[in-house]
């Protein structure tokens, strides 16, 4: 992609995922996620009714007069976007492949972050990690990892969903929220999921194309494995084989929820023909009355 497409490419994510953020934000972004805990603020005189245990001794007893200390929330998060751009993360069939839809939910996501004055970082992976962005703040720092997703030519054609996880394990200090976006077609890292659930707020995102669940009636076709390049001959008039190959998509997504249930994160699954925006905003409003009872 030539520089000056890039750039328009991205100047136009960047209008629609801000205008769309907008909604995100005061949909419930801001109320879907905690704090990472309590910062002193301020001291300030006693009032009846008020927790004794809050009761500054130092200044009470310099005064004469009951202070207590007042906390708040510290609001600012750091939001990873880990993002799969493997071979099968880029194949699509409709006017909207995977690429720039992950794209788009990325920037949407972003945008909101910042509005909420939260750091956002990017690390992009296949079968190893291709990309690591850490976290920052500003519209510039969103602007690039949107340039980066959009011009990201992966060098491994594999899915090492595991090796992610570990790494942005240990690459994270403080608490942070996790988004992982994939097709999630890969095994065994339902135990490094768990680790990192422990310590983040983790929430996977499976995209998915509509042909990975319904083939097509065309005849007989050649199809290549996105990510291994293996070619075989299918036979798409069978019913039984058209069948097959949908319960085949619908166990793997049943599978993909559990691991991340058993985990004790969180899951969405969206599909690229479908406008994301709706089923982001009544997942943060589910997400904030959980927060709001927790």
């Amino acid at each position: 992609m030539h520089t000056s497409d890039l750039l328009k490419k991205v100047r136009k994510i960047e209008i629609k995922a801000r205008g769309l953020s907008s909604h995100l934000f005061t949909g419930g972004y801001h109320s879907a996620f905690k704090g990472r805990g309590m910062s002193f603020s301020e001291v300030r005189q006693y009032q009846p009714g008020d927790d004794v245990r809050a009761i500054d001794w130092n200044v009470t007893a310099r005064t004469g007069e009951a202070f207590i200390k007042v906390f708040e929330e510290e609001r600012e998060n750091i939001v990873m976007l880990l993002v799969d751009i493997s071979g099968s993360a880029v194949f699509g069939s409709h006017t909207q492949f995977k690429e720039e839809y992950l794209t788009e939910l990325c920037a949407v996501l972003a945008f909101s972050a910042i509005a909420n004055n939260d750091k956002v970082g990017v690390m992009l992976f296949s079968d190893h990690i291709e990309l690591f962005i850490p976290p920052q703040k500003g519209k510039q720092h969103i602007l690039r990892i949107i340039r980066e997703i959009l011009s990201a030519r992966p060098t491994g054609r594999g899915t090492d969903i595991a090796g992610a996880l570990q790494f942005i394990h240990n690459a994270l200090r403080k608490r942070s929220v996790c988004f992982v976006l994939s097709d999630f077609l890969d095994e065994k890292y339902e135990k490094a999921l768990r680790i990192l659930a422990r310590q983040h707020d983790c929430i996977g995102i499976h995209v998915w194309d509509a042909l990975e669940r319904s083939l097509p009636d065309v005849g007989v076709l050649r199809v290549a494995d996105a990510e291994t390049g293996d070619q075989i001959w299918v036979d798409t008039t069978s019913f039984r084989l058209r069948l097959q190959y949908a319960q085949t998509f619908d166990a793997h997504l049943a599978v993909t929820q559990n691991i991340f249930r058993r985990a004790g994160a969180d899951f969405l699954s969206l599909a690229t023909d479908q406008p994301y925006i709706q089923a982001l905003l009544q997942f943060f409003s589910r997400r904030s009355k959980v927060v709001a009872h927790g």
